[in-house]
């Protein structure tokens, strides 16, 4: 529904600036500029969703690998400890417990296929624990902002399209969104714990978060030390030797497990196939609409105005042309992905703004979105605070992602 009237106001807003500029300024081209983007963008958009059919069914092909191989299991594991202390009304060894852990390991490996059904049930499972079943329960709100805070360790769509438009590495932003993310994140759970008053000073709890935070901490004091120029360098190599550790593993794992990798793989990549060709109106239908919007001069105004301000409060404006992929975010994944991509296109794929984009992109998740699909999916109609929560962590993800794109980029 969100985007739905996303995808109305682009165009309507669209042709008001358009009447205006011919009418009053004279631009008897932009009408020919924005049929002609339109055109443009729909070829664009089939391009890029063929182009996924290749990329998502390799990625899809070794997270299902990584699946049979029991990475999504060991993860659970590791982090059972953590989860018990922020769900702290849930009973010891209720079967949610399992539920939760599962689905948010999914989405860390970037497994959304497997994630959305797990989350849904761990959402119906959690209402049967409610007492009040239109009013969201405490631990529904804590895994509700854990979702919509996004956080992820493998960014796969992100680096699809990079590799698509061109990019000279589209591992090059691995890092600053594992970065961003994990602020995100703590967000999230720093402000849910705040209402809730959840002890985030206990052992276990200091222990995981400030392990985390430590590494995190280190990771941008060693980037922040090193000679500019070797940045990105370090960046990429890193990146890419952490990816195909990661891929390396889930072969291993499987292995140990005597699971057929090969077929393991083409299950897991049949599903990749389906995704990127069901995916095409979809991506046709937003890339279009922003198109109109930007050629129209509307994105221009949005983002002159942003300008002005910033550089009126004496700050560094490059970041600026990145933002609309920031404002959409939290609404809607498909008009944030859309605009990601226009930006690419518009900037370059390697400049700043593209790369801070892709950054936004994979620093959150869409809290709407998440709010109106596991809340709808049991019936819950008072959210209480879990929307303040969730844009909290956006917030966070977009102010975490816009100072680590200048450290990088």
């Amino acid at each position: 529904m969100v985007l739905n009237y996303i995808w109305i106001a682009f165009f309507i807003v669209a042709f008001l600036i358009a009447i205006i500029k011919l009418f009053f300024l004279g631009d008897t081209e932009v009408f020919s500029l924005i049929m002609q983007s339109t055109f443009d963008n729909a070829k664009t958009g089939f391009e890029l969703s063929l182009y996924l059919t290749g990329v998502m069914t390799l990625w899809l092909g070794l997270m299902r690998v990584g699946e049979k191989g029991g990475m999504v299991n060991i993860l659970a594991r590791w982090l059972g400890p953590f989860f018990s202390k922020l769900f702290p009304d849930i009973p010891k060894n209720h079967p949610v417990t399992g539920s939760i852990m599962m689905n948010l390991a999914s989405n860390m490996l970037g497994l959304d296929n497997a994630a959305t059904p797990l989350g849904l049930k761990a959402m119906d499972q959690l209402q049967e624990l409610n007492s009040n079943k239109e009013k969201a329960s405490n631990p529904m709100i804590m895994f509700l902002v854990l979702n919509t805070s996004g956080l992820t360790l493998i960014p796969i769509s992100v680096m699809v399209y990079r590799a698509q438009l061109g990019a000279a590495d589209p591992s090059d932003i691995f890092l600053p969104i594992l970065l961003s993310t994990f602020f995100s994140t703590i967000a999230g759970i720093v402000s849910v714990s705040f209402f809730q008053k959840i002890n985030l000073l206990n052992k276990v709890m200091l222990l995981y978060l400030g392990g985390f935070t430590l590494l995190i901490s280190g990771a941008i004091y060693y980037f922040l030390n090193i000679p500019r120029e070797q940045v990105s360098m370090v960046s990429s190599l890193a990146s890419n030797i952490i990816l195909f550790t990661v891929i390396i593993s889930f072969i291993v794992l499987a292995l140990r497990k005597r699971v057929n990798v090969y077929e393991a793989f083409i299950d897991g990549a049949k599903d990749g196939f389906g995704i990127a060709i069901k995916i095409i109106p979809y991506l046709v239908a937003i890339l279009v609409a922003i198109g109109v919007f930007r050629v129209s001069g509307a994105m221009d105004f949005l983002t002159d105005g942003f300008k002005y301000f910033f550089t009126w409060l004496g700050v560094n404006t490059d970041f600026v042309d990145a933002l609309p992929t920031a404002f959409m975010k939290p609404l809607s994944g498909g008009a944030a992905r859309g605009v990601m991509i226009e930006t690419m296109k518009t900037f370059g794929v390697d400049s700043f703004a593209g790369r801070l984009s892709c950054t936004f992109q994979g620093a959150t998740d869409t809290t709407f979105y998440i709010v109106a699909l596991y809340f709808g999916s049991v019936g819950i109609t008072k959210t209480r605070y879990a929307i303040t929560c969730g844009l909290i962590a956006d917030l966070v993800g977009i102010l975490a992602a816009i100072f680590i794109a200048y450290i990088f980029f």
